[in-house]
Parts: C-alpha cells; sequence; structure tokens
C-alpha cells in the first residue's frame, strides 16, 4: 500500500470540506494517512518535508496556487508524486491540467491517474509551477491578500487591478538567455510556466509546462485604455498581437528595474526588489493527472 500524506491549508474549502476528505480517502483504502493542517500556506514547506521524512510517497496538497507552489518549492527534486485538491480561490495550476474542483474525482485521480514530470520555474530562489511576475498583477495580487480576496475571491483581483492601473510603469532591462531583450518603460512583467489566466484567457501562447522553456511576456501599456485594449487583443486573439506587448520563450531571465517593484509567485505576493533572477528547471516535480480519455 502507498504511503499516502495529506498537507491542507485548514482556511480552504470545497464539497463537505477537509472531513470528507478523510472520508473518501477511507473509502478508498487510505485510513491512516500522515495528516497535516497549516493556517497559512507559508507553512506548508516544513510539513511537507516532514512527510517525506516520513515516507511518504504520494502526497495531496490540499488548497489554491499558493498552497501548491509552497509544497512544489520543497517537492521538487524529491521524486514524490503530489496530487493536488483544488481548494483555492484561483487554483489555475489544477484547472490547466483539467483537475476538478471535487474531492471524489481529485481523489481518484491522485490515486488512480497517471504521472505527469513537468517544470517549474525558479525565481529569485523561489519555486513557481503557474506564473511569476512584477508590477501590474503583483499589486493586484498584494491588495487583494488577506480580507478581500477571501471575502470575494477572484472579484478582489478585479476591484485591486482597476485601482493599480494608476500606478507609473518603470523602467526594466531584460536580458533572455544572456542576451539583451528589452530595455524601455513597463508596467508589467510576466514569467509562465502555463499559458492560462482567470477566465480562460491565454496569457501565452502555446505555453506547456513540459517543454524547457518559460514564457516571458512585457507590457508598457498605460491607463484604463491601453489596458483595455492589450485585453480586448488578449481574449480575442493572442497576446503578442497587441502593440504594447512583447512576448518570447527562454531558458534564462535576468529582470533589473529601475526602482524597487512588487513580485508575485502563483499568486502569492512577495517583498519588492530591483532585480529578479528566473531559470526553468525541466522535469522537477511529478503530479497525478487524469487518464487519458
Amino acid at each position: 500500500m502507498t504511503k499516502v500524506a495529506v498537507i491542507a491549508h485548514a482556511g480552504k474549502t470545497i464539497g463537505g470540506g477537509l472531513e470528507e476528505l478523510r472520508v473518501v480517502l477511507s473509502r478508498a483504502g487510505i485510513t491512516d494517512p500522515i495528516w497535516s493542517e497549516v493556517p497559512k500556506s507559508r507553512y506548508a514547506p516544513e510539513r511537507v518535508q516532514r512527510a517525506l521524512d516520513e515516507g511518504a510517497e504520494l502526497v495531496f496538497v490540499w488548497g489554491g496556487d499558493g498552497m501548491v507552489q509552497r509544497s512544489i518549492d520543497r517537492l521538487a527534486g524529491s521524486g514524490v508524486t503530489f496530487a493536488i485538491i483544488p481548494a483555492g480561490t484561483a487554483n489555475l495550476f489544477a484547472s490547466s491540467l483539467d483537475i476538478p474542483s471535487d474531492i471524489e474525482e481529485a481523489v481518484e485521480i491522485g490515486l488512480n491517474g497517471r504521472d505527469r514530470t513537468l517544470d517549474v520555474g525558479k525565481i529569485n530562489g523561489e519555486r513557481f509551477a503557474v506564473m511569476a511576475g512584477a508590477g501590474l498583477d503583483a499589486h493586484m495580487i498584494e491588495e487583494a491578500d488577506g480580507g478581500l480576496k477571501d471575502r470575494f475571491g477572484r472579484l478582489a483581483y478585479i476591484w485591486t487591478a482597476s485601482k493599480s492601473l494608476r500606478k507609473e510603469p518603470f523602467k526594466a532591462r531584460i536580458e533572455i538567455n544572456d542576451e539583451l531583450w528589452y530595455k524601455g518603460k513597463a508596467s508589467c512583467v510576466l514569467l509562465g510556466n502555463v499559458g492560462s489566466l482567470f477566465g480562460g484567457i491565454e496569457a501565452f501562447d502555446n505555453a506547456e509546462p513540459d517543454d524547457g522553456l518559460l514564457e516571458v511576456g512585457v507590457t508598457n501599456a498605460e491607463g484604463l485604455g491601453q489596458w483595455a485594449r492589450t485585453v480586448a487583443r488578449t481574449a480575442i486573439g493572442t497576446t503578442a498581437q497587441s502593440p504594447f506587448v512583447q512576448v518570447t520563450k527562454a531558458k534564462k531571465v535576468r529582470i533589473e528595474l529601475d526602482r524597487k517593484v512588487a513580485y508575485e509567485l502563483d499568486g502569492g505576493a512577495r517583498e519588492p526588489t530591483k532585480l529578479l533572477k528566473v531559470k526553468i528547471q525541466p522535469g522537477a516535480i511529478t503530479v497525478r493527472v487524469p487518464m487519458p480519455a
């Protein structure tokens, strides 16, 4: 019998909550998993390491993208498979892998799905599975964290985004694989391991989490008008068709900013910085995904 661990964000829930998860696992024969609940996602790495030390062979992560990111940061390179129970606000990583926000279905995938080996990005020493960014998206996430996001979910991001559009752009110098690629004003720099944002909008076309490359995008859109045009172009066509957007792919990225700017990874805000060092780590994690149709 596979030794199973559950690392759960106690503040997130779907369906019948963690009690239903216990019942579903028990029905599947997992009656005594290594079980750990955390009040905040930042405590997850320590609990993941403890589960690995106790011999866990399959780790269920209960929560949203932030919880998944914190867990992946410790699971990467361990060779241990993990499964996701999407109980967060966005769940972009889970949805990109077709893992449903349903406890029974997610457990079934976790126990009987197939293993898929995926890349992760690493920004300033910390790993991410979905996206990282500096500028508008980071300001939006930073202001939504806490009460607003807990009360209003995704609507909190829309509210804070409308406020963040008024912020002054910064100057950026971006090197791709040690060569200068962009120099000038920017309002947002995005780095993606997958392509989708909220509502199925594709920030990056043809992004794959196992191609050994990161997607890189920078926009110099300013104000509501230019951002509206950029979002509209993204919704009906491709991001790269916007006159305010430049995109490419990379194994290694260095971003120098003219002032300290907030950045985020997988929906978690981080302290402002003037330098971002980013690289791809191919095949760093193994995740349990649905069997092919």
